[in-house]
């Protein structure tokens, strides 16, 4: 086995918007690595709760109320490339999500393949 450096993108969406999400993602990349393409991860369901705050344009919710949504926990991962990161989170993740600031998590890590 060899360690590849990867970043893994950990992005939470809700159920209704994850297939709009991921076909909007893969509009702008094709995850390829390893020789394979597409490649996701899925665990759900689950559920996020947020307060927007005074001042917050909330797509959700209005000041002050805690909201707690269905959520999908979407992972994929890419080779370490700046560039290409950047271009995923911006114009594929932040570009097709619903909420205006979604938790999207970055890891620098190590994918073991052959």
């Amino acid at each position: 086995m060899k360690l590849h450096p990867v970043y893994r993108i950990t992005v939470f969406v809700p159920p209704l918007h994850l297939e709009a999400l991921k076909q909007g993602i893969l509009a702008v990349d094709d995850l390829a690595a390893g020789g394979y393409s597409h490649g996701m991860w899925e665990s759900a369901p689950g559920h996020e709760q947020f307060k927007a705050q005074v001042g917050t344009a909330s797509v959700a919710g209005h000041a002050g109320e805690l909201l707690r949504e269905p959520s999908v926990r979407l992972e994929f991962c890419i080779p370490r490339d700046v560039v290409r990161l950047q271009r995923v989170l911006e114009q594929g993740v932040a570009a097709h999500h619903p909420w205006n600031n979604p938790a999207i998590f970055v890891d620098s890590t190590e994918f073991a393949a052959p």
